[in-house]
């Protein structure tokens, strides 16, 4: 379905807010900067910005979403006689092969790290986003399997395939604050899925496979 006028507005106004926010929080660390500064800057009220961002952590980390869903996505998209593990270890490397912005390989993306870092609220806000990673999993595996309320299976193979994306993104930041470049982090991310893939037991490597 083609997006309609009021949808698009809604979309560029979202994006508009996001980015002066991040210029922002970029100069002047996140804590320093207040909504009303941002509707200012944005040249709106501020309870124009409260109607797009709940609260001000939601417009740094406006892109959330996308992490959240990576993996269900890739799960639920998973090839016949592929498991979830391996759906999400294709889609992982695919995206580094890529050098995607959302695992965090572009330029800039250290200065966005670093302010991170300085915000309590942020790295706060990032923990509770991770744990959202493995519940939306653990649903979506529960759902995929057929698996009954009680059984422990998905939350600990959401928990195990969780880590990889987490780690992976975790270890890509560090080396991106170091100043590297985002080619050499991404060979470098490569081989680091190569080793996480080797960690996972017999188990969760032929867990959720799709029959044809």
């Amino acid at each position: 379905m083609a997006e309609g006028l009021r949808e698009r507005k809604k979309r560029q106004t979202r994006q508009h807010l996001s980015d002066v926010a991040t210029g922002l929080f970029l100069q002047r660390g996140f804590d320093a900067v207040t909504i009303a500064e941002i509707a200012d800057a944005a040249d709106v009220s501020v309870n124009t910005v409260y109607n797009y961002f709940p609260a001000k952590e939601d417009l740094f980390f406006d892109r959330s979403k996308g992490i959240v869903d990576r993996l269900p996505r890739c799960v639920r998209a998973r090839a016949e006689g592929e498991s979830a593990a391996a759906a999400v270890l294709r889609e992982l490397r695919r995206e580094v092969e890529t050098g995607s912005p959302d695992l965090g390989l572009i330029d800039g993306y250290a200065d966005f790290m670093r302010v991170v870092m300085e915000a309590h609220t942020l790295r706060s806000r990032l923990c509770a986003i991770q744990q959202e990673v493995v519940q939306r999993l653990e649903e979506t595996l529960r759902a995929e399997t057929g698996a009954a309320d009680g059984d422990p299976l998905p939350t600990l193979m959401a928990g195990q395939l969780a880590w990889i994306q987490s780690a992976l993104m975790g270890w890509i930041g560090a080396e991106m604050v170091k100043g590297r470049k985002a080619g050499d982090v991404s060979r470098g991310a490569l081989a680091l899925l190569d080793d996480m893939a080797g960690m996972l037991g017999e188990q969760v490597l032929k867990y959720a496979v799709r029959e044809g």
